[in-house]
């Protein structure tokens, strides 16, 4: 016997993706509102951390755009060409956000370098207007983005930028304080310098996850040895094989595999299939599974039992297991 079985839960995520949407549209203009305010007190004040600020709100722009746009593209259905939509979309999106908040904070401590150089006096009271209004602003942004976004790595990446740009603020706004009262005004390039490591640090955990799902790696949290223990604990199974667990976007994971079961009828097996869908999603959360049951092993080497991860094979190649990934 060789039966497949595709299963796949889907809830909730047309609302979802339209409250994100809106989020993120309300979040874009209110970043233009901080730009403008920057810009033109960064210009008066002649500070260094607050057009560094300006320059991440550039970015914060950008990111926020890249994000409203991939939620819109999550929505489409998918297609002949597309089989699994447009949900990665997001992933590109947060891949290059977190590339330019690095780039960001390399060039902010390149002119923070040529400050320490040349000392240029700065005006600390245009500061603290300038920059508070970044800060409130951006914390109305950022805690809306965390409550709606949840684990959309897209979104994640989008408020990276925001909460960065509010450490950014702070930053100006401390820096300003400082000069304020001692005159000193390296402080200025000092925190900037400190900002721009922070930021970078900050965006490593979404570079690493964008860079996992794109090369379809196991999902983080998820341990293979204790899934594998699971599935063949279920009543029936005698074995597991050819294994692929990844994840399509951010929480949608899925996997796929060959499972040897009891030589019984076929239709005494949707209790064993009902089992092993319940354990993928409840411990989990993989709700996009397609398992292949069989009776006896497989007789092709590269498929072995001995193999849980069957490799590959090319559209040229010859088929493993009969059955061609």
């Amino acid at each position: 016997m060789n039966q497949t079985a595709h299963v796949h839960t889907h809830a909730g995520h047309d609302h979802t993706h339209g409250m994100v949407g809106r989020s993120l549209r309300i979040a874009f203009f209110l970043t233009i509102f901080i730009l403008l305010a920057e810009i033109i007190g960064g210009l008066l004040a002649n500070s260094l951390a607050l057009l560094s600020d300006a320059g991440h709100v550039v970015t914060d722009l950008f990111a926020l755009g890249l994000a409203w746009f991939a939620s819109a593209q999550a929505e489409r259905p998918s297609n002949e060409r597309k089989t699994f939509g447009y949900h990665r979309v997001g992933i590109l999106a947060a891949l290059l956000n977190a590339l330019t908040l690095i780039l960001l904070a390399a060039f902010i401590v390149w002119e923070a370098i040529q400050r320490f150089q040349h000392p240029e006096p700065v005006q600390p009271l245009i500061m603290f207007v300038a920059a508070g209004i970044g800060v409130a602003v951006n914390l109305f942004i950022g805690f809306g983005l965390r409550r709606e976004g949840g684990n959309n790595l897209n979104v994640r990446a989008a408020t990276l930028h925001v909460f960065g740009d509010v450490g950014v603020s702070l930053g100006v706004i401390i820096a300003g304080l400082v000069m304020l009262f001692t005159g000193w005004s390296i402080v200025d390039p000092l925190l900037s310098i400190a900002v721009a490591v922070l930021m970078a640090a900050g965006c490593w955990n979404v570079l690493r996850e964008t860079t996992d799902i794109l090369l379809e790696a196991v999902p983080k949290g998820i341990s293979l040895a204790r899934l594998v223990a699971d599935l063949k604990g279920v009543a029936g199974v005698r074995d597991v094989h050819d294994l692929h667990v990844w994840s399509i976007a951010s929480g949608m994971h899925a996997l796929s595999c060959h499972v040897i079961i009891d030589n019984i009828p076929p239709s005494a097996s949707s209790s064993i299939l009902r089992t092993i869908t319940d354990v993928l999603n409840h411990k989990y959360r993989i709700n996009h599974s397609t398992i292949q049951f069989e009776c006896t092993n497989p007789q092709a080497t590269c498929c072995s039992t001995s193999n849980l991860y069957c490799r590959l094979q090319t559209a040229r190649s010859e088929t493993c297991c009969d059955h061609t990934h």
